[in-house]
């Protein structure tokens, strides 16, 4: 049984395709638990690496209560910050991938293990999302402590 939170977090992530309930039904029969949506509409995507995606992360949970939405890929090589449509567009920033209009994701359904790309912090189907100017704080503040050693 799917939760209520999931369940939102799905309409929400849906809502981006063509046909959202068509979407939805797929993405729930699908063996793998994944959905490639477009990105751009809702959201777009800041993708860096792993190493520093995960303290980033930890940088961003102590600045804000929630961070929006997050993925980590199958080696947990990269990771996925949701930002709002529009940021992969002005970033600038050297050594981040972005996702944006004209670009699709893999994702993967919430609240159900896939074996791969999965949640960090999974939606929660507000649409809430991670300010890109507290992202690049965090990323600046997490190189930091990489290039210092800890």
């Amino acid at each position: 049984m799917v939760s209520t939170g999931a369940r939102s977090a799905v309409e929400w992530l849906v809502s981006v395709a063509a046909d959202p309930e068509g979407c939805r039904w797929e993405w729930e029969r699908n063996p793998l638990g994944v959905a490639l949506l477009p990105a751009g509409r809702l959201w777009d995507v800041l993708i860096l690496t792993g190493e520093l995606g995960y303290p980033t992360l930890d940088v961003l949970a102590r600045l804000v209560e929630r961070p929006g939405p997050v993925l980590a890929d199958f080696g947990d090589s990269r990771m996925g910050f949701f930002v709002p449509p529009g940021t992969a567009a002005r970033w600038l920033a050297t050594g981040v991938r972005t996702a944006g209009r004209g670009t699709w994701i893999v994702v993967p359904y919430p609240g159900r293990a896939t074996g791969g790309v999965r949640w960090l912090v999974p939606p929660d189907g507000s649409g809430h999302l991670t300010d890109p100017v507290l992202l690049e704080l965090a990323m600046h503040e997490a190189a930091a402590r990489i290039a210092d050693g800890g």
